[in-house]
């Protein structure tokens, strides 16, 4: 090997090393940026209205709504399975009305027994399984919107400390209404 070969080589070797351990610093950084700070569902997931049912809930005290629960195909495919936990890819939404009277069935009932959902209310939330994503808070990622708009991260640090009670079923509190 001439002297000019073998100091291109070692220079060709010192910018590969370099690279090398450029590359894994920004992979490390990166790795620790991920996990120092809690990622929460920040859009709204297309289309759910048309995924299918998996079931209904009404909330008192402050709550005061009534809910229909829907799930994307993966979800309800692991529903009807009885598959736990949830695979990656399973998402569940949540959405409220308030729960008021109807004068028009109460009229046709001939007395007050009639109740159905109203406006809109107290957000529209999601939960998104992806276990490595989401490994901080169960593999589920939460998410709730108003009017479009997402919950500041003070609200969204709420949704895992409420949902570790039900570690068992994975998280979730909805079972499914076949």
């Amino acid at each position: 090997m001439t002297r000019t070969t073998s100091s291109l080589f070692t220079i060709t070797i010192t910018i590969a090393a370099l690279g090398g351990v450029a590359g894994s610093v920004a992979l490390a950084y990166g790795r620790e940026a991920a996990e120092a700070a809690p990622v929460y569902v920040q859009k709204i997931p297309p289309r759910y209205r048309d995924w299918k049912f998996i079931s209904v809930a009404r909330e008192e005290g402050e709550l005061d709504d009534i809910r229909a629960v829907l799930g994307n195909d993966i979800a309800i495919k692991a529903y009807r399975d009885g598959k736990l936990p949830f695979p990656d890819g399973a998402i569940i939404a949540r959405l409220a009305w308030s729960y008021v009277p109807s004068e028009d069935n109460n009229k046709a009932f001939g007395r007050a027994q009639s109740h159905v959902a109203g406006p809109a209310k107290n957000g529209l939330q999601f939960m998104i399984k992806d276990a490595k994503k989401y490994a901080a808070t169960g593999g589920w990622g939460y998410g709730h919107f108003n009017d479009g708009e997402s919950a500041d991260e003070a609200m969204l640090k709420t949704c895992f400390p409420c949902h570790q009670s039900i570690e068992s079923r994975d998280f979730v509190f909805t079972e499914y209404a076949p």
